[in-house]
């Protein structure tokens, strides 16, 4: 799978994990030169707290566009540290 973005691909792995139709990239298959952290965290009654990546390609921002659970709940530790992605990435095979 390829998450794309501004017409470069940011993560690549046949190894993602698909949870609420979310496909799930281990953190070292996701190109670090184009991932800046956020100060925006969520919450998932589920999963847990969520941290946020902005992605920048280009010059262009695309804010909040990617996230991760750095301590999953117990329930969700299969994609603790896994990186999912919205706003506009698109995901291919």
């Amino acid at each position: 799978m390829k998450a794309i973005w501004n017409g470069q691909v940011i993560a690549e792995s046949e190894d993602t994990l698909i949870v609420e139709n979310n496909h799930y990239f281990p953190a070292d298959s996701i190109n670090k030169d184009y991932f800046k952290e956020s100060a925006t965290h969520t919450r998932c009654p589920w999963k847990g707290v969520a941290s946020y990546y902005t992605v920048e390609v280009d010059g262009q921002n695309n804010k909040d566009a990617a996230w991760y659970y750095p301590l999953a709940s117990d329930l969700a530790k299969n994609i603790e540290g896994y990186v999912a992605f919205w706003k506009g990435v698109e995901i291919v095979k």
